[in-house]
């Protein structure tokens, strides 16, 4: 008991004695001797302490170069997506002035005069293919009017509303229009077979001497419901099936369907 005694009273004077060295050194006016006893004891336990705040110090500035970073990489970030808007945005006004252009030389419609208008529904399919455009009963545009587009002809208005109209496209497989053989006078009936197939005519007769390349137009027949002489299709394939009297021709159309921004509606009335 007396041992335990005397090792508590030791270490109690011996903290006491650290306490009074560290109040020395950081008081000032000590004497040298005292400061300098003081540093002896003090100095080890100041390394152990620096030892371990210079880790936390170097990983407290790595986190705050690493959030410049990030900010930086955020600002980059948006510096681009910005520059990519403005090249598409280019482009997008370049292609819509070409279609524009375009639109706007359509030699094949003569002195006919026509409503430019713009695609507001685009999604045709095999079953259905329809358009909507932004013109409709108060430009002038009704039920049954041609609509060119890209250097030929890409279907018909079925319903209008004032200010817009809906377009059958010439692919749609209800889509039947009047046509000629631009070499000669053979008339052909062609029809829609949804947007990924084309076009077809049937029952063309063999005197009729189609071939790939040969450009159909609308016959403009009197009392037709389309004026003559706008580009439909060209011949793509002609078929013949043994011991028939008739060829059948696949048709591609002349009109890009799948690039519509831009339409022209020609404001054609049937003369009775």
């Amino acid at each position: 008991m007396a041992t335990d005694r005397s090792r508590r009273r030791t270490l109690t004077l011996s903290v006491a004695a650290l306490l009074t060295l560290v109040i020395l050194y950081l008081t000032t006016g000590v004497g040298s001797g005292l400061r300098g006893a003081a540093n002896l004891i003090v100095t080890p336990f100041s390394w152990a302490v620096n030892g371990i705040a210079r880790p936390i110090g170097h990983f407290l500035a790595g986190t705050v170069n690493y959030s410049d970073v990030v900010a930086q990489n955020h600002k980059l970030r948006y510096e681009l997506g910005r520059a990519q808007l403005k090249a598409n945005e280019a482009w997008a006004f370049e292609r819509q002035l070409t279609e524009l252009t375009s639109a706007l030389h359509v030699p094949f419609v003569g002195s006919i005069p026509m409503v430019t208008a713009q695609v507001t529904q685009d999604a045709p399919t095999n079953f259905s293919a329809t358009i909507g455009i932004s013109q409709g009963r108060d430009a002038g545009v009704l039920v049954g009017m041609p609509v060119v587009a890209n250097g030929g002809l890409i279907g018909r208005v079925v319903a209008t509303t004032p200010r817009g109209a809906t377009v059958d496209l010439i692919t749609d497989p209800s889509s039947i229009v009047g046509g000629v053989l631009a070499h000669g006078s053979t008339h052909v009936l062609v029809s829609g077979r949804g947007i990924d197939s084309g076009l077809s005519a049937t029952s063309v007769p063999l005197s009729s001497g189609a071939s790939p390349g040969e450009q159909v137009v609308t016959d403009g027949l009197r009392g037709g419901l389309l004026p003559p002489g706008i580009p439909i299709a060209t011949v793509k394939d002609v078929t013949l099936t043994p011991g028939a009297a008739s060829y059948n021709l696949v048709l591609q159309p002349d009109a890009d369907l799948r690039q519509l921004a831009y339409v022209d509606v020609v404001l054609w009335e049937p003369t009775p």
